[in-house]
């Protein structure tokens, strides 16, 4: 059995025929060699000589580059050697000046872990003693001075970075050589991440000023549709890009199915899945599938396994599920039983869309579109990565813009890549990292230089809540907490919870996943095991748990109000009155539904603190003739589902997931004295992404309204107007009035469109 097969099984078979909704096939790619403007070093030479390693084109670019003192950013395919490209001119860099110093930045503790092999064994094989060391909050205590004190290469992550600057003084013989910063998996950090480590990067560069070093900055990434813009919002310094890609690979067949073809789905795409996952092993194809959440990476598991065992394809230990949330050991004992060969199929969240060496795989499989093409084409790239033959399917799910795809299949495999948002003005996160740069060395004014100029105005806001005060050596930290605990880097809040079962730590989440997931008596999903939350302690930050084996699930539910603090740009744009600005939004998730089989079995009250934060929005308000454009439809309904479809297609254009978007309608708001549909960022301080959308608004709108009367479904769906993370359960919307009103906005626009002017 082989790849081709696999391909050959779902285009000829049901159940799998009539749901194929479009197959590419990329053929296969001839290497591209390169040449540097000078030779390496001979021991270096020798190296690849005896490991029969010719460099590719964008490896020898990056070299080069390297060597002439540019910061670069590489954005080569998945599994091309861009490892080998930053590492080569490191470690000449390293040989050549003894007292050079290299910090390596991986977006994991897996990864760094992955990549020090890489690192110990190239400088081994060259014969220099780097002492290459992983510095993480893993790393044994009584390891950590030695480390600091002769480690030429340290590798860890932003997290740790963050709570090793306030010691840097402990770091003077490292920070003083420090030659190099590498930034691998630069793509992930866009959006709140991106814009914390981006701040993060600026601190390190204002501490590495006091110690008399001027590193230069590699970023190695996935494809971006603006790697030079991305890379100097990052690092803040000039950046040229090294995007050509001289590596090889096998042919690749790309398989759309939709499981909805009909509409509806015979099973849930989640279990389809899990059925094909079997296909494949079926066809002794090892595969890994991606799904979009920990509980979906957790059920499709314990499925497949069922299915393994029933179906008697081998044993149910050969697959396993994989996700953030486990404990550093266990993943890594499924990461060596991948590389193996031990495991023949696993399933996970993005966590396996790293670099990762996971070994060779001939298939992935992608429960839904994962919500960018730059993810997409990620994890796909993690099959075939011997220039062997590979599949990749696409399963969509119900999700609007899954469908639009399948329905538009020239438009997925030809969409460009995405932009990558980085917003250093959002004063949340602005207001940490000055807190937090204070406390490292004192503020001077010429620090605008890192921070921007809204650098003055976060340092007088926090002057006057007395966290910063002024001294001769310049703005100091003056509160009673350590500022690198207050400032959490994996969101805008600083607040975790730490799921607790039998005093044992399950896992983190923060405190917006812990009130959707984790709320009194909901059902958790943990490694295929259910455990029930008992308690939520709320000032500890703990969530505790049982043990429980349950047929129902939980679906929590959620009211927003939303008022307008500031209109920052406003513009007509046909009959329809169109604003972005800042808005404070209060979330509150009142009660939950027990749900067996999709049948409401109870609905639970709840008694959580509201969420309350601001952040930004656009917000338009529809022609004023809502009933006669409506008729006899209901106008609650068509603006719920003019909402729901807008955030559905936002992605589309957006470099965000549905996720990061909230969303509001209302017949009626007290600043607009008419009907609104606000659009807004979920994230305190926002970051960009309503902002984006503002100025492509009538891009978006078009594409909503194409999507909303494409959709076969009589009065709405999953595939059109229906969103799995509404508040209000979907209540109420009517498709008939959605289109009448999209029809009407679209018409609107195709009239006239004035000029953008901001607001007084």
């Amino acid at each position: 059995m082989s790849v081709e097969t696999l391909v050959s099984t779902l285009s000829e078979k049901n159940p799998y025929k009539e749901g194929i909704a479009g197959v590419c096939l990329f053929p296969p790619k001839e290497v591209e060699y390169g040449t540097l403007d000078h030779p390496l070093p001979a021991a270096i030479c020798t190296c690849l000589e005896e490991r029969g390693i010719s460099l590719y084109s964008h490896q020898t670019s990056a070299i080069n580059a390297f060597r002439t003192g540019q910061n670069f950013i590489l954005t080569s395919s998945t599994a091309s050697g861009k490892t080998l490209a930053f590492l080569l001119p490191l470690i000449e860099r390293l040989a050549s000046d003894p007292q050079a110093t290299a910090l390596l930045i991986y977006p994991t503790k897996a990864l760094a872990y992955d990549q020090l092999k890489a690192v110990e064994e190239l400088s081994t094989a060259i014969g220099i003693k780097v002492r290459a060391a992983v510095y993480d909050g893993d790393t044994p205590r009584d390891k950590r001075p030695e480390i600091r004190r002769s480690s030429r290469i340290v590798l860890t992550n932003p997290h740790e970075l963050h709570y090793v600057l306030p010691w840097h003084h402990q770091w003077s013989r490292f920070l003083s050589g420090l030659c190099c910063v590498v930034i691998d998996e630069g793509h992930r950090y866009r959006g709140v991440f991106g814009s914390q480590v981006a701040l993060l990067i600026r601190r390190l560069r204002r501490i590495c000023r006091s110690y008399r070093s001027d590193p230069r900055f590699i970023i190695s990434s996935a494809t971006l549709a603006n790697p030079e813009d991305f890379a100097e919002k990052l690092c803040g310094v000039n950046f040229v890009s090294v995007s050509e890609d001289g590596a090889p690979h096998g042919k690749r067949s790309f398989v759309l199915y939709n499981p909805y073809v009909n509409g509806q789905a015979g099973r849930s795409f989640h279990r389809e899945s899990a059925g094909l996952m079997l296909e494949c092993l079926r066809h002794r194809v090892p595969t890994l599938a991606f799904t979009g959440s920990r509980k979906m990476a957790e059920l499709v598991g314990l499925w497949a396994r069922e299915g393994m065992a029933r179906d008697r394809l081998g044993s149910p230990e050969e697959i396993a599920s994989y996700r953030a949330g486990y404990l550093p050991e266990d993943r890594r004992a499924i990461e060596n039983r991948l590389k193996t060969g031990a495991l023949k199929g696993v399933i996970s969240t993005n966590a396996l869309e790293l670099g990762i060496d996971i070994g060779s795989l001939d298939a992935v499989i992608l429960a839904g579109y994962p919500g960018t093409m730059m993810a997409t084409w990620q994890q796909v790239g993690r099959a075939g990565r011997n220039c062997t033959d590979s599949a990749a399917i696409l399963i969509a799910s119900g999700n609007p813009l899954d469908q639009y795809f399948m329905r538009h299949p020239d438009l997925f495999f030809g969409r460009p890549n995405e932009w990558a948002i980085i917003d250093l003005a959002n004063p949340y996160i602005l207001s940490g990292h000055i807190l937090c740069a204070s406390a490292e060395l004192p503020l001077q004014g010429s620090d605008t230089s890192y921070f921007g100029p809204e650098m003055e105005a976060a340092v007088a806001a926090l002057r006057d809540q007395k966290l910063l005060s002024d001294t001769k050596a310049g703005v100091v930290y003056s509160g009673s907490r350590r500022p690198h605990e207050l400032v959490s880097l994996g969101s805008s809040a600083a607040d975790s919870f730490r799921v607790v079962v039998a005093g044992k730590t399950l896992e983190t989440m923060d405190r917006g996943q812990a009130f959707r997931e984790a709320h009194p008596g909901a059902v958790l999903l943990h490694q295929g095991e259910q455990y029930l939350v008992e308690d939520v302690d709320l000032l500890q930050g703990i969530i505790r748990v049982k043990e429980t084996d349950v047929d129902y699930y939980t679906r929590p539910l959620k009211s927003v109000e939303i008022k307008i603090t500031e209109t920052k740009e406003s513009r007509q744009t046909g009959d329809t009155a169109l604003s972005y600005g800042s808005v404070e939004v209060t979330e509150r998730y009142y009660a939950y539904k027990i749900i067996r089989n999709e049948s409401i079995l109870g609905i639970e009250p709840l008694d959580l603190p509201a969420l309350t934060f601001m952040t930004r929005a656009l917000w338009f308000e529809p022609p004023e003739d809502l009933e006669r454009i409506v008729g006899d439809g209901d106008v609650d309904g068509g603006l719920h589902g003019v909402e729901h479809g807008f955030i559905a297609m936002m992605p589309f254009h957006v470099l965000c997931d549905r996720w990061d978007i909230g969303g509001i309608s209302m017949p009626v708001h007290p600043a607009t004295g008419g009907p609104v549909i606000f659009i807004y960022d979920g994230h305190p301080g926002g970051i960009g992404l309503s902002e984006k959308a503002y100025y492509l608004f009538e891009d978006i709108m078009g594409k909503t309204c194409q999507l909303v009367v494409e959709c076969p479904c009589e009065s709405g769906c999953p595939s059109c107007i229906y969103s799995p993370k509404c508040g209000n359960d979907n209540q109420p919307l009517d498709k008939a009035a959605t289109i009448r009103i999209l029809k009407a906005l679209c018409a609107g626009e195709a009239g006239h469109s004035e000029e953008s002017k901001s607001s007084p």
